[in-house]
């Protein structure tokens, strides 16, 4: 089990990218959540087996690419208790 936080930068709100985030984790057995950031960017965390949580970046990837400037990822502390992907506030 694996956890990574990932930052979006570019024409990342406003354009339904933690909608489209949302949807991409759907198939994936993954957990964690997606946010907007004060600076305009856009957070993830994402967990699960690793072939899953790059799965659902690469679709993220592949959906919004137009929108992704660059990112930032680090692999950072499980949380046991999540049970789900969701959109934070």
């Amino acid at each position: 089990m694996n956890r990574v936080r990932v930052t979006y930068h570019g024409t990342v709100q406003g354009v339904g990218f933690r909608w489209a985030c949302r949807a991409a984790a759907e198939p994936h057995p993954v957990t964690g959540w997606v946010r907007n950031e004060p600076d305009g960017s856009v957070m993830l965390e994402a967990q699960g087996e690793q072939p899953a949580i790059d799965a659902l970046l690469a679709d993220i990837d592949d959906q919004m690419a137009g929108n992704i400037r660059s990112k930032e990822t680090e692999p950072i502390a499980i949380q046991p208790a999540e049970t789900s992907f969701r959109i934070a506030r």
